[in-house]
């Protein structure tokens, strides 16, 4: 049986009837396997969390709809686990191998410190999305985003042949 991790992106649209995305995600999510569960990162419950808090229009009302939301259609929340580590460090070192930093290696510093904090900018990559796809290696997961990740999507590719994004978003099927 097939699973799917829902991005923060795509879990946003499918909440908001209004945006344009809502036919193309609502339609995607019911024409799967009934028995097809779908999951969410708490990386993205984070963010979603993040977006109520910082914005005012977000508290209240609407964030309670939302978390209502979470709970009827998303109810399993995957934690980051010790097993996370290991298919995020392959993915994050394939990242490092394929685009290494200006003036190659320095074994005097951690990989970490190669890159300035624009890095994740200059790479095309956000820290959220290498766990959440991580996540979704770990437990053989589809990822369904609306990002398009190209560099992540290409070290997954070296690091776990066949790994498979949908996105539900941009397409009437999965």
């Amino acid at each position: 049986m097939v699973g799917y991790l829902l991005d923060t992106q795509v879990i946003t649209y499918w909440f908001d009837g209004t945006s344009g995305q809502f036919p193309n995600v609502q339609a995607a999510a019911e024409a799967r396997e009934r028995d097809a569960p779908l999951y969410v990162s708490a990386v993205s419950f984070g963010e979603i969390s993040l977006g109520h808090a910082i914005n005012p229009a977000g508290a209240g009302p609407r964030r309670d709809e939302f978390l209502t939301f979470l709970r009827d259609r998303l109810p399993t929340i995957l934690e980051i686990s010790r097993h996370t580590a290991e298919p995020y460090g392959s993915i994050r070192a394939a990242l490092a191998n394929q685009f290494p930093p200006p003036g190659g290696w320095n074994k005097t510093r951690r990989a970490e410190q190669m890159y300035d904090p624009i890095a994740g900018r200059e790479l095309g990559i956000q820290e959220n999305d290498l766990w959440i796809v991580a996540q979704a290696v770990e437990r053989n997961l589809v990822l369904v985003s609306s990002d398009k990740m190209k560099r992540i999507r290409d070290a997954v590719a070296a690091v776990v042949p066949g790994f498979v994004v949908e996105n539900w978003a941009h397409a009437t099927t999965p």
